[in-house]
């Protein structure tokens, strides 16, 4: 075999080996963008699946087992996963690094929902792709590569949001559940008031007509639910204050909105009916 042949099937051969680094992710999110740094170098499990509350969910003993051989737990941290700790102690794993996705970006009262911002987004796929270049330093080509596209990909993302958001009439909203304040501070939004501030412990009649009757004074025209919760005070709320429910998904993984961009041009859409 010729020296060059020979020399380009190894390089071949190491950049397209398959699941080098077993990676457990927390939310559908993060494994989007793992999936775009790593690509088929990566083996990713995903631990909360769409539909779940990361708030509430318990992790299942087969996902335990993936974490126990698994060199890399990518989570967001701010307490999103609370289960985090006792989970990463019962998975006797002391080969594995948890990455926290949110060290760097400037949080908001702790919220964890960090990655509703786009250009927060492009700081936790550098951390990922860093981390990633730690744990598979053969990688370091393929997982800096596909950062450095996909990274282009979500700042067109924030120039599109933006740019949509700016001719907008409207710019005040009320959250069933504060999972939007860090999309609101990017774009120029103002989060009036959340619903539900403790997950699971519903408000107060005396605080619920509170909010109805600042929606009246203010004329906010949109109550901001999501998928992944009961949205029943949310639908009573907008009713008495003559607004619209707008249903959104923080957290995507299901058909139409599989990807972090496609769900976040699904929220997008959904919000500029309301306030468009």
């Amino acid at each position: 075999m010729r020296p060059l042949v020979a020399v380009a099937l190894l390089a071949l051969c190491l950049m397209g080996s398959a699941a080098d680094v077993k990676v457990a992710v927390s939310i559908p999110p993060l494994a989007d963008f793992v999936r775009e740094v790593g690509g088929e170098r990566v083996e990713v499990e995903l631990l909360v699946p769409p539909g779940a509350d990361p708030h509430t969910y318990e992790i299942r003993p087969a996902q335990m087992r993936f974490l126990a051989e698994a060199r890399l737990l990518f989570v967001v941290g701010l307490g999103l996963e609370w289960w985090l700790e006792d989970v990463v102690s019962a998975s006797g794993n002391p080969e594995l690094e948890v990455v926290v996705t949110s060290s760097g970006v400037g949080a908001i009262d702790r919220d964890p929902h960090i990655w509703l911002d786009p250009l927060n987004a492009v700081l936790m796929v550098a951390s990922i792709r860093d981390a990633l270049v730690r744990a598979d330093p053969a990688g370091r080509l393929q997982y800096e590569s596909n950062a450095a596209r996909y990274i282009l990909r979500l700042l067109e993302l924030h120039e599109e949001i933006a740019g949509r958001i700016s001719r907008w009439k409207h710019r005040e909203f009320v959250a069933l559940h504060g999972a939007w304040v860090y999309f609101a501070r990017r774009y120029g939004l103002e989060q009036l008031a959340v619903i539900v501030t403790t997950p699971g412990q519903e408000p107060s009649a005396r605080e619920v007509a509170r909010i109805i009757e600042l929606m009246r004074s203010r004329g906010v025209r949109a109550v901001f639910a999501e998928v992944q919760h009961p949205t029943r005070i949310a639908e009573a709320v907008a009713r008495e204050a003559g607004a619209s429910l707008v249903l959104l998904d923080p957290l995507g993984g299901v058909p139409g909105r599989e990807d972090y961009i496609s769900l976040m041009r699904y929220n997008l859409e959904r919000m500029e009916e309301a306030l468009g």
